[in-house]
């Protein structure tokens, strides 16, 4: 097989993350060095988690809670990432050409989806087809540059793009990569038909996802027998939990919480650096945030280094990529904490007394509408907040556009093209930075476009069309008994087919 170059390649060397274990006390293994015992192959996985799904249809539903959940435990591409490295899943092997155009993958044989139908080239056409034709899907626009999918026998694929595309490669490890059963009629809001390591038992709205081994699952049958999400939004609740022993892991503690559940003696704390963002989006279209110093003078307002300090894990960003993406550069200089110079922004836009409101999903810390608040009191900013439920958030925001300032970490890696795209929730339409951005997919080599990324989010940084906040550090707690659990990347995919739990 012909390995994508270090040109296509993710990042693994830009992009390495560091991660920290710390140990819990009590009488536990070193750091690192799992637990020994015998292997429970009837185990239930419990991970409590924060964001439940609206619905199960990851081609039609938003939300990087699907994702996290459903993709390589129900769902699988042909590649997949581990980490910051793209590998093979459905496919066996795959194979680029040397003008970047042709990307050629062969099928494992032996997959069979849930209901016992085998895996077929078809299969894997149609789905790729659905994506490129279909604009109400939320990945149509991975497949915007395919100019062909076919199926040359019953175990190759041929995608053509019509021009290079560096990103295209990643796309498919995401939604757009996903393979479905051609023809089926499964309603995905509520069920499922993948060729995942597992399969959907049950799903108690508002409370828990059931996930059952699929037994006949191509690489072998999971680890555990059942894995449960629990869904708890309340930070000490979700401690809680895990301290009366409801849950296995915890994935995204509160940092300033998470000592209970280390010196407890029952789990270890781990950190994990992410792509996700803690971004402040701002309505670009809505006056009176059209003009640039207004915008300006709300990002100079905010103590970024005290907001991170408050949430006690993560690290300042002051542009759009995130430091494990490619085209990431320190823009601290674009906008320091300078709240002299903020007040005297608004005061030249005639916006001393300005009221502003902030739309935030109710599962976010308290602590980041409080200190914004407060931040922007200081220059003369009222800040209302309206807390709603992240279904809500989704209508009114997402969709529907209907904010001033709102609030969401936005999970995904390599989502520049939200900047690049004047449809999307932000509205900010600078025709330069499309043009930046096009010309990045364009390029054969990985440099060349990380080095055009770094321009355009320059520009969308100077523009101040949102502040990032922070980036996230995921920080999880996990029982000593549960092996080999993701420790990288959890906020955005846990895949847990080799995860085991040992008896007793």
């Amino acid at each position: 097989m012909q390995r994508p170059s270090r040109r296509l390649a993710l990042i693994a060397a830009l992009a390495s993350t560091a991660l920290a274990l710390t140990a819990c006390t009590g009488d536990q293994a070193e750091p690192g060095e799992p637990p020994s015992g015998e292997v429970d192959s009837n185990a239930t996985l419990t991970v409590g988690l924060v964001l439940e799904p609206t619905n199960l249809d990851i081609r039609r539903t938003d939300g990087s809670a699907l994702e996290q959940i459903l993709i390589d435990n129900i769902y699988e591409g042909l590649v997949t990432r581990s980490g910051n490295e793209i590998v093979e899943r459905l496919a066996s092997s795959y194979e680029i050409s040397e003008d970047a155009l042709t990307y050629t993958f062969t099928l494992r044989e032996g997959v069979t989806f849930h209901d016992g139908d085998e895996l077929e080239a078809s299969d894997v056409v149609a789905s790729f087809e659905e994506v490129r034709s279909d604009e109400g899907l939320h990945s149509h626009s991975d497949f915007a540059g395919v100019e062909s999918i076919e199926a040359p026998d019953e175990q190759t694929v041929v995608i053509t793009l019509s021009e290079p595309n560096v990103n295209f490669l990643f796309a498919l490890t995401g939604r757009a990569g996903l393979v479905f059963q051609e023809g089926d009629r499964t309603d995905l809001k509520t069920a499922e038909n993948g060729t995942g390591p597992f399969t959907l038992s049950r799903w108690s709205q508002g409370s828990s996802i059931t996930f059952q081994r699929y037994e006949d699952y191509w690489d072998g049958p999971a680890g555990v027998a059942e894995v449960v999400f629990d869904y708890i939004t309340d930070a000490t609740a979700r401690i809680n939990s895990a301290l009366d022993g409801s849950v296995d892991v915890l994935v995204r503690v509160d940092p300033n919480l998470a000592p209970q559940l280390g010196d407890s003696g029952d789990f270890e704390i781990v950190q994990a650096g992410t792509t996700s963002t803690g971004t402040l989006a701002f309505n670009n279209a809505r006056a009176p945030l059209t003009d640039e110093r207004v915008r300006e003078a709300l990002r100079l307002a905010i103590d970024h280094d005290a907001i991170v300090e408050a949430l006690g894990a993560g690290q300042t960003l002051f542009g759009p990529i995130p430091e494990l993406d490619p085209g990431y550069e320190d823009l601290s200089e674009v906008a320091p904490h300078d709240p002299d110079r903020a007040a005297q922004l608004l005061a030249d836009a005639g916006q001393e007394n300005l009221e502003l409101t902030l739309t935030i999903a109710n599962h976010y810390s308290t602590t980041i509408p409080r200190l914004l608040v407060s931040d922007l009191a200081k220059v003369g900013v009222t800040l209302d907040v309206n807390v709603v439920e992240f279904a809500t958030w989704l209508e009114d925001v997402y969709t529907n556009k209907d904010y001033d300032l709102s609030f969401v970490e936005h999970t995904e890696a390599r989502d520049f093209v939200n900047f690049a795209n004047p449809n999307y929730y932000f509205l900010y339409d600078n025709p330069e930075v499309q043009d930046l951005y096009a010309e990045a997919l364009r390029q054969s080599d990985l440099d060349a476009a990380a080095a055009l990324l770094a321009r355009a989010a320059r520009i969308v940084s100077e523009d101040h069309a949102a502040d990032w906040l922070f980036t996230v550090t995921s920080v999880n707690a996990v029982r000593p008994g549960v092996i080999d659990f993701p420790d990288a990347l959890t906020n955005a995919r846990l895949d847990l087919r080799d995860v085991t739990v040992l008896a007793g």
